[in-house]
């Protein structure tokens, strides 16, 4: 087994990268074409989420394939290899595997625990079934993944560390509070109709929304999802399909909005929102306010100091500090004031701030006189008795921030690039909860102790799995030994024949039998203890040796391969 992985995901990119790089089906599709037409691949397969993606493939050469994977990579997503190679990882072999059995129980999601990855990696077997991109190996290895992911989920309590990456969301636009109280009576409207879209609105009418519109592109798609909804025994929501032209005048009517679809470009813009919530309120959705501190400084940054002659309070003129070299907006009694004295200084400085009596030192040429140090600290002086403090932005007062108000609008954005413009994050009277908001919510995220229970799962599904796969390995040499075998007695037997004409039927099938269980005795102890050594980890050598001592020709050993791999072929199917 040469398995090999290259990929990126949210633990790996920044949003915004995972978004740039993003493949559509189309994409993938071209990928996975172009992945096994490479040199160094036999077989490939693409799993590509809202927060992965990733190619799996055979290779023959470990550098090779690394180059060949990330430039293809690279090429298909749009993002230059100089670029998105720091971000990408590697798997090799039994790591490799150790990842996608970690995936596939939702270890590796953005929300730990999550089931929806199995579905998209049985996509993505199937996706590489029907373009015969995936051989054997992948195919084991992708419907072993599934059985590993069901087995943790039904075997551990994992899906009570974690849940869907919609139920997630959900959580965090309601901002703690329950789900279902938050969503009781509300109108929801679904932007899309693939798999997200339908969790999101089957999940909502679950919460108990009183209403759900869909629009998709495509309108018999949203039909569909819509009729589904009504339809549902478990719910009594009202659903409707409604074209993607509809969106902005529903937006204007809905509570909450979710959106996943598979558009290159922005669905709602920042406009678009601030629109809709203005039809809903009456009162345009502009940025949210700065707090009291920020402004307060900005107008003490954009005050000028007034002259001295314009009525500034007289100061002691002792001060040994050289005001000229302090910024403004700085307090002459603060820490920026005294940064970089020498300590003979400081005594003074400290003596004159006391109300003491400074030292007179004497001045450097070209220095600003007591009546210029009397001015500018009596400028400093007015600016306090207007502001009400010299702005200290060392240490600032503590002031309370101008609260944001209670959103009346929604957002959910579950696309991967993104489907809502990232500036409606500053509008008022939204909520707005994209991808990039849920990693950061979920990095902090307390593991559940299932997890190690998983991890444990995985582990031993991971030394399986390599133990099969080198137990497979050898299968076709020791069916050739024993095909080879075969062959050496109906030789002999039919040489025996040719000397004893005369023997009889009976004594012919004893003979014959006797000559085959010698041969099947002689070969049964080699055949199975080289099975048990070829599984154990570094066991491949042992085919080869094999084939060597009892000089195998490598053409037989490679037909049995292939026909084994066809009758896989034939035979296959998701687990």
């Amino acid at each position: 087994m040469s398995l090999l992985v290259v990929g990126l995901s949210h633990r790996s990119a920044p949003v915004s990268v995972l978004e740039r790089a993003s493949l559509n089906a189309d994409a993938q599709l071209k990928l996975l074409q172009d992945t096994v037409a490479a040199e160094p691949a036999a077989e490939a397969a693409v799993l590509a989420t809202c927060n992965r993606i990733e190619l799996y493939a055979d290779v023959d050469k470990f550098h090779a394939g690394v180059a060949e994977l990330s430039t293809l990579l690279a090429q298909h997503s749009g993002v230059g290899l100089e670029e998105l190679t720091p971000h990408l990882y590697v798997h090799y072999e039994d790591r490799a595997v150790h990842h996608l059995f970690s995936v596939a129980c939702g270890l590796d999601s953005m929300v730990v625990g999550e089931g929806q990855i199995l579905g998209q990696i049985k996509d993505s077997l199937a996706r590489a079934q029907d373009l015969h991109s995936a051989g054997r190996l992948l195919n084991d290895l992708f419907q072993q993944a599934l059985r590993v992911g069901k087995r943790a989920h039904h075997e551990t309590g994992i899906d009570r560390a974690g849940q869907s990456l919609v139920t997630f969301g959900l959580e965090q636009l309601s901002a703690g509070a329950d789900v279902q109280k938050w969503a009781r009576g509300k109108k929801a409207l679904v932007i899309g109709a693939g798999s997200m879209s339908s969790l999101a609105a089957a999940t909502l009418a679950r919460s108990g929304v009183a209403e759900i519109v869909v629009a998709n592109r495509t309108f018999e798609r949203a039909e569909r999802l819509a009729q589904i909804l009504s339809e549902g025994d478990d719910t009594d929501v009202v659903a409707r399909a409604v074209p993607m032209d509809a969106v902005p005048g529903e937006l204007t009517r809905a509570d909450v909005a979710v959106s996943c679809t598979g558009a290159t470009g922005l669905v709602l813009t920042a406009d678009a929102v601030a629109a809709a919530v203005e039809g809903r309120t009456g009162a345009p959705a502009g940025a949210t306010s700065v707090g009291v501190r920020e402004a307060d400084e900005r107008r003490t940054a954009e005050t000028p100091l007034p002259n001295a002659g314009a009525g500034a309070a007289t100061a002691d003129d002792n001060c040994p500090l050289d005001l000229s070299s302090v910024p403004s907006g700085f307090s002459v009694m603060g820490e920026a004031a005294v940064a970089g004295m020498d300590a003979a200084t400081l005594e003074q400085h400290g003596a004159w701030a006391a109300g003491g009596t400074a030292v007179d030192r004497p001045r450097e040429t070209g220095r600003p006189g007591p009546e210029a140090d009397a001015e500018l600290i009596g400028a400093l002086a007015a600016t306090a008795t207007r502001v009400g403090r010299i702005p200290e932005r060392r240490r600032p007062e503590p002031v309370a921030e101008v609260p944001r108000p209670e959103p009346v609008l929604f957002l959910l954005d579950l696309a991967m690039p993104r489907d809502v413009d990232a500036a409606v994050h500053r509008l008022a009277g939204v909520r707005l909860v994209d991808i990039e908001s849920l990693a950061d919510a979920s990095a902090d995220a307390p593991m559940a102790a299932d997890v190690d229970m998983v991890r444990r799962i995985v582990a031993d599904e991971v030394a399986a799995f390599g133990a099969a796969q080198r137990a497979a390995h050898i299968t076709p040499t020791v069916v050739a030994l024993r095909s080879m075998a075969a062959d050496v007695v109906a030789g002999e037997i039919a040489r025996l024949e040719g000397r004893l004409p005369g023997l009889d039927d009976k004594h012919r099938a004893e003979i014959t039998q006797t000559v085959k269980r010698v041969v099947d005795k002689l070969l049964h102890a080699p055949t199975v203890r080289v099975k048990q050594l070829a599984a154990e980890p570094g066991g491949a050598g042992y085919a080869d040796a094999l084939r060597t001592l009892f000089d195998l020709d490598q053409e037989t050993v490679a037909s049995v391969s292939r026909a084994e791999n066809s009758t896989t072929e034939k035979n296959r199917g998701p687990a």
